[in-house]
């Protein structure tokens, strides 16, 4: 699959976003969060979900616009969304799975049951993999709808007595008060809106780039200010509504935000900067990987000694220290993949017939 350098780039700037807000969060002094710089640190942050799982979205639709391309069966499509699926949430079990381990020897069935954004992005990976069994046009039609009845439904679903059912099956569903933050309703209609983004960027022919990024950045200020407007009249259909936790105008602020960040990329990539190495483009293509170890190295017993223990400008300091160790990760990752991937290449290669 054809790799875009601004989707690598925008990947990699949710990373960065990430990585702050998790090592502010873990080495901040518990007295000094109700600071303003603290607070723009976990607002900025609250973005980094949004942005994976509207790129998840969009890498999904990328994988069914190429399997249609091939004029693959419609089963066939949507059983190889099934298979990313399952294996996005075998990777998020996996993950959850080593987080307990680290928890030895008290270990906590919490921190295997927590349900995280991976766990979200496959739940909703497994449901809107449904699209994959129809054509483009009612592919957008399908998930653009699906991603907004998730959000606008997603209020009601959290107003439900919820108190009958399992803890974990409720973090999946709907935002619980102490646990579940990535709940399938609201946080699926991101994925929902990116396989249609996905699915247009791939269909779009290289010359008509620049004009769809134009109706990118349109959309998208259209979607914060609208949906921003109507957040603010103060009448409402829902009963309890939570702005931050719930609300269909903070999810389609987002998806606009969304938007004007993926022109953003394409502008800076395809203008700003010359081709060649780029550690941000380096962190968006091994974000899986810098995800889990940057996880374990900020919230894991070896940051012990530093967890909420800091002023917000050490713990600046050290999140520099975090983000370069990660770039350097990075770096590592792919020069080791292309040096062993070469040589895999070379060894599995058929020689072909030998000259006359």
């Amino acid at each position: 699959m054809k790799r875009f350098a601004f989707l690598d780039w925008m990947r990699g700037l949710a990373v960065l976003i990430m990585i702050q807000c998790h090592a502010f969060n873990s080495f901040t002094r518990l007295d000094l969060r109700q600071s303003g710089s603290y607070m723009l640190t976990q607002f900025i942050g609250g973005m980094a979900a949004p942005l994976f799982l509207f790129m998840a979205g969009m890498t999904a639709g990328f994988q069914m616009e190429s399997l249609e391309a091939r004029k693959r069966r419609r089963v066939d499509r949507w059983v190889a969304a099934l298979r990313r699926a399952v294996y996005i949430l075998f990777i998020a079990y996996l993950f959850r799975f080593t987080n307990w381990l680290g928890s030895l020897p008290k270990p906590s069935m919490d921190d295997f049951l927590k349900v995280d954004i991976l766990n979200c992005m496959g739940l909703a990976m497994l449901v809107f993999a449904a699209a994959a069994l129809f054509d483009f046009h009612q592919r957008l039609r399908i998930t653009v709808l699906g991603a907004l009845a998730v959000a606008a439904v997603a209020p009601v679903m959290s107003g439900l007595d919820w108190s009958g059912v399992a803890p974990v099956l409720r973090d999946y569903l709907v935002p619980s008060p102490n646990r579940g933050r990535f709940a399938f309703f609201p946080c699926a209609a991101y994925l929902g809106f990116g396989i249609a983004a996905g699915s247009i960027v791939k269909r779009t022919a290289v010359e008509r780039m620049d004009r769809m990024m134009q109706w990118a950045v349109l959309l998208g200020f259209v979607l914060v200010f609208g949906a921003q407007y109507f957040a603010s009249v103060p009448y409402s259909i829902y009963a309890n509504a939570d702005f931050w936790r719930n609300s269909p105008a903070l999810i389609l602020i987002r998806v606009g935000i969304a938007l004007l960040l993926l022109a953003g990329a394409y502008v800076w990539t395809e203008f700003c900067t010359k081709s060649g190495w780029s550690w941000m483009q380096n962190l968006g293509k091994t974000s899986l990987m810098v995800y889990w170890v940057h996880v374990m190295l900020v919230y894991g017993s070896l940051a012990d000694p530093l967890k909420g223990s800091l002023t917000v400008p050490l713990a600046a300091v050290v999140t520099l220290l975090v983000i370069v160790l990660m770039v350097l990760l990075a770096e590592l990752r792919l020069r080791w993949k292309l040096r062993y991937g070469e040589r895999w290449r070379a060894g599995t290669t058929v020689a072909g017939p030998a000259p006359v």
